[in-house]
């Protein structure tokens, strides 16, 4: 990341502490304090005092901490009910949304939150951090990309049963999840001409309609169509060999047609890097790309790389959007 020039305009990023039961804290503690402070930018982070101090991690930077006082006595991950948890969680990421709104903050990285903890404490319409932001800032189209190492991948279907994928892949939803790719890509990480490459759905992306014909209806038809506005495509590809380094160097992007079909390559090659960034928000947004990891949190054995890139990728886009 340069950050060899700094901003006329001061510029702030938040980061939701996460789960506090979680390896949040810690990871957030110790990726803040390998951050060289002639990089970092200005951070708040936004948490609980108690908890955050619980892990004790000395620093050189000094970022503000906005404390919620949820949890005012913490004496250890398994020390609180779940529906603490999830109290705590969903409070940091209300006050993430009404300072983003206020622009007292210009981005926001966000630790792992354990989903059905945020249930327990009623909120039961909660279904993520991606659908929490485009709810609150009325957006209709986000996606999910995960950036790691030299890779940039797209899942065109999210947290979906697998038998229910098929039906979700239509030209119409293809042809937006191609459009947002390509707009992120050439106005957000200024490549000017983007290349992308699309899985197919079937093994052999459908052998020419013998195993399944998705690829024949939907994603060849949304290919065409993007093309026609100007894009620079490729596929439908066979997925087992797409991400084989040696194709996929080739692209700018990969859009998998489904959770595993895209992560679990990713994943296998950059799980200490990868960085989940949701596109299509009108701020930049990145979080780590694992979870919670409750078996191990409080041992101070947490692994902060995807934090610490996650950070990194924040600070990074965000200087380029106000340029």
């Amino acid at each position: 990341m340069d950050m060899s020039k700094k901003p006329e305009k001061k510029i702030r990023i938040g980061i939701t502490m996460g789960d506090p039961s979680g390896i949040g804290p810690e990871i957030t503690a110790k990726a803040l304090a390998g951050l060289d402070p002639e990089e970092a930018l200005d951070f708040v982070i936004l948490g609980d005092t108690s908890v955050y101090k619980h892990y004790d991690i000395p620093c050189a930077i000094a970022p503000d901490f906005y404390d919620h006082q949820c949890i005012k006595d913490f004496q250890g991950p398994g020390s609180l009910t779940i529906q603490q948890r999830g109290t705590a969680s969903y409070a940091y990421l209300q006050t993430a949304i009404t300072m983003l709104k206020e622009h007292t903050i210009d981005g926001i990285v966000t630790a792992p939150v354990n989903k059905q903890a945020i249930m327990a404490a009623g909120f039961n319409n909660f279904c993520g951090h991606t659908e929490m932001f485009a709810e609150a800032f009325d957006v209709n189209r986000v996606e999910m990309m995960f950036v790691g190492g030299p890779y940039k991948t797209i899942i065109a279907t999210r947290h979906i049963p697998l038998k229910e994928v098929a039906s979700r892949l239509t030209v119409e939803s293809l042809t937006e999840t191609i459009s947002l790719a390509h707009s992120c890509l050439k106005h957000v990480f200024k490549i000017p001409d983007p290349k992308i490459a699309l899985c197919g759905i079937n093994p052999h992306a459908g052998e020419g309609g013998k195993i399944g014909l998705e690829e024949i209806h939907s994603i060849i038809p949304a290919i065409e169509a993007c093309r026609h506005q100007g894009m620079t495509l490729s596929g439908p590809y066979a997925a087992d060999t797409l991400f084989i380094p040696f194709n996929a160097q080739n692209y700018d992007l990969i859009i998998a047609m489904y959770h595993d079909q895209g992560l679990a390559p990713i994943k296998a090659l950059y799980f200490t890097q990868l960085v989940n960034f949701t596109i299509g928000l009108p701020f930049i947004r990145t979080s780590t790309a694992h979870g919670t990891a409750e078996d191990i949190a409080g041992k101070n054995t947490a692994d902060p790389s995807s934090m610490s890139e996650a950070i990194r990728l924040a600070c990074h886009l965000t200087l380029q959007g106000i340029r």
